[in-house]
């Protein structure tokens, strides 16, 4: 008989899948053993036993999945999304690990938001969740917030998001605080002033269809700027939602000059481009906009070359009634829990741009890295969370089945390649698949 681990700690076998780690260089088909909340090792381990054996053949076993830039909506607006539907939607997408922003109402700019939205991710018992919190008071853009408090409550970064910072000087400071504390500032680069009233891409199409838009430009002057801060001051500085060709130009050279830079993508600026709009589907409406095809290339190769660290889904549930409005009155904003993974494997995997390692990378190592969080591994000692990839599923979108709360997504109805199978959270099947009929559970 052979010795069973950890007397008191269950125990789990993940056999026959091919595991890839890109934090350890590593892709290969071999066992992954958990204990307890963490795990133990990957490989043979002779004469071991387990409470539970998985067996993952023709699948891909991975570090848990991480999505950095998630909307949860609650507090203030329970309408559109809360806490425990979207942590069960992550699960859903593979997710083990999701950062929420801070534009809730009121915003996560205190102790006490950071300390309410850890108690009620302990309370739905889902999926990981890492506070983000604000920059300024209220997202106002005046007063910055009290960032060394936050830090200690929980927080592990610092936006403003969709409140994007006028203030230089704001901005300036913010890297200067955040440093002290090694935290990273999230920006969201946009120049009100240039997409004030603003509905899509500025460009012939807009011009067209009679909507005002929102130049390229809007964003590259603001990231100008914030990469300019962060050189003088040596703050870790994080961009949301690339969404242009000059973007990822400015990012690489900013780079290549030793800034302290990352950058995260998006499925749907990756995807599609503003022609989706010729319907007036708000589905389709984001900010940033939808823009060109030279964009979209842009933004592969930057992720092909590391420009580019992190594909974050950028989940931004809207209540139906909302999206369903004219054009002109609809929020911006699309979810993308539950497609991120199925997206990217179908535009960047299947068509041969990106690896896998290299997806995964974006997916785990990059933003835990971003983040400063001790996730995104395989490593021995490291949570035990793990998502397993069916990688042939052949499936099409359906927004009717989908665990968030709303049903705001452009990829309805696509046909796509790749699902999450099961998601280990802390040692804990959170997610599985039925075996009967592929359904998760």
């Amino acid at each position: 008989m052979g010795e069973r681990m950890g007397e008191g700690m269950s125990s789990v076998r993940v056999v026959n899948g091919r595991v890839i780690d890109p934090s350890q260089d590593l892709d290969r088909v071999c066992d992954v053993w958990i204990e307890g909340s963490s795990i133990l090792g990957l490989g043979p381990r002779a004469g071991q036993q387990s409470d539970r054996t998985i067996d993952a053949t023709g699948k891909i076993v991975c570090p848990g999945l991480i999505d950095m830039h998630v909307h949860l909506r609650e507090p203030g607006h329970e309408e559109d999304e809360t806490i425990a539907t979207g942590t069960s939607s992550a699960l859903a997408g593979g997710f083990a690990t999701i950062a929420c922003m801070a534009d809730t109402d009121p915003p996560i700019d205190t102790e006490a938001g950071v300390a309410f939205i850890r108690a009620a991710a302990q309370r739905a018992n889902n999926c990981n969740v890492l506070p983000v919190a604000a920059v300024t008071r209220g997202r106002g853009g005046q007063d910055l917030a009290e960032m060394g408090g936050l830090v200690d409550s929980g927080a592990v970064a610092f936006s403003d998001d969709e409140g994007p910072i006028t203030s230089a000087e704001i901005m300036r400071r913010a890297l200067e605080y955040s440093r002290m504390f090694d935290r990273p500032v999230l920006t969201h680069c946009e120049d009100a002033e240039l997409t004030k009233e603003g509905l899509m891409h500025e460009g012939r199409l807009s011009m067209m269809l009679g909507l005002r838009g929102m130049p390229a430009a809007a964003e590259e002057v603001i990231l100008y700027r914030d990469l300019a801060l962060a050189e003088r001051t040596g703050g870790r500085l994080h961009i949301l939602h690339v969404s242009t060709a000059r973007s990822v130009e400015l990012i690489r050279e900013a780079k290549r000059r030793g800034v302290r830079v990352t950058a995260g993508a998006c499925p749907h600026h990756f995807t599609l481009t503003d022609e989706s709009l010729r319907e007036y589907d708000s589905n389709f409406k984001v900010l940033p906009p939808l823009r060109t095809a030279a964009d979209i290339a842009a933004i592969i190769e930057g992720l092909r070359d590391g420009t580019i660290d992190v594909i974050a889904s950028d989940h931004a549930p809207h209540a139906v009634e909302k999206k369903q409005r004219e054009y002109a009155l609809t929020p911006f904003g699309i979810i993308g829990l539950e497609t991120l993974l199925p997206i990217c494997v179908t535009s960047l995997v299947e068509p041969g741009h990106l690896s896998w390692s290299q997806l995964i990378e974006k997916l785990t190592v990059g933003p835990a890295k971003v983040l400063g969080v001790r996730k995104g591994t395989l490593q021995p000692g490291h949570d035990a969370d793990v998502t397993i990839i069916d990688a042939a599923a052949k499936w099409r979108i359906n927004s009717g089945r989908f665990r968030s709360k709303s049903r705001n997504t452009p990829f309805n109805g696509r046909a796509v390649q790749g699902r999450a199978a099961m998601v280990i959270v802390a040692g804990e099947v959170k997610l599985e698949e039925a075996e009967e009929d592929g359904t998760l559970r």
